[in-house]
């Protein structure tokens, strides 16, 4: 039995949370709930189906060995420092943003072993991508547990904690990039006399399709680029005027710009 607890019962905890259940499978997780807003409490009981309770934090603590921490990095210091008062000791996995492993540690009493994840919203459609890194008293055997949730909506990587702004600059803000694209490929069809709605669906799932041949064949994408750019063809015409409009750079700097914001917010 997995005794798992959740402390912020939104969409992101929330999507983590059924993850979790539905990969490791219902009857094997008593899952704690705690949210300052009762409604996401009992939204997300009726939504798991798994055994589970709320109470307060220090109560979610007590019932968890696992503890999931995904209130606003805003909040998560005086929480901290209330989990600090609680007996025991339990792997505490963070999804807040631009908070040290250091100052997580410090705030829990320096007694418990801390993991720091930048997860993205695309978990919430099992489709994540998550990074990790652990903090000083964390094992493998925890380590592989904050896999094996992470995992549960999407795919997980381990990283050394100095890269983690980084994560956040790609795959954190990256959906949102994509969304941009989407919408810009969609106008382009409908510029060309297609339907929106029809415009709509043939981008995105352009970009699904594409994505998944990335990580299905493994190929680098520049390889699978040119297996659909013929000589002379309707493809390199386009990539003429991506290229001319610097998409590349455009992109490589978005992801720099959001780094070096999340380093910021952390106080780095």
């Amino acid at each position: 039995m997995f005794n798992i607890g959740l402390i912020g019962c939104g969409k992101m905890g929330g999507a983590l949370l059924r993850g979790v259940v539905s990969s490791l499978g219902k009857d094997k997780i008593h899952a704690a709930l705690s949210d300052v807003v009762p409604q996401a409490v009992e939204a997300l009981k009726n939504s798991i189906g798994c055994k589970s309770s709320s109470g307060t934090p220090a109560d979610v603590a007590t019932a968890s060995d696992i503890l999931i921490l995904a209130v606003k990095p805003a909040d998560m210091q005086a929480l901290c420092q209330t989990l600090a008062k609680v007996k025991g000791q339990r792997l505490c996995i963070s999804i807040a943003a631009g908070i040290p492993l250091a100052d997580l540690e410090s705030w829990l009493g320096g007694k418990q072993r801390v993991i720091r994840c930048m997860p993205n919203t695309p978990a919430l459609v099992g489709a994540g991508a998550a990074a990790f890194s652990r903090g000083k008293l964390v094992g493998d055997a925890d380590a592989g547990l904050a896999s094996r949730i992470l995992g549960a909506v999407g795919t997980v990587t381990e990283v050394p904690e100095k890269l983690l702004d980084a994560v956040t600059g790609l795959s954190g803000s990256g959906p949102a990039y994509i969304y941009t694209v989407i919408e810009a490929l969609a106008d382009g069809g409908v510029l060309m006399g297609l339907p929106r709605a029809a415009a709509l669906q043939l981008a995105a799932q352009t970009v699904l399709g594409a994505a998944k041949m990335v990580l299905d064949t493994g190929k680098h994408p520049s390889v699978l680029r040119d297996e659909v750019t013929s000589p002379g063809g309707t493809t390199i015409a386009g990539l003429e005027q991506l290229e001319a409009k610097s998409i590349r750079s455009a992109l490589m700097k978005a992801v720099r710009a959001a780094t070096e914001r999340s380093k910021e917010l952390g106080g780095k």
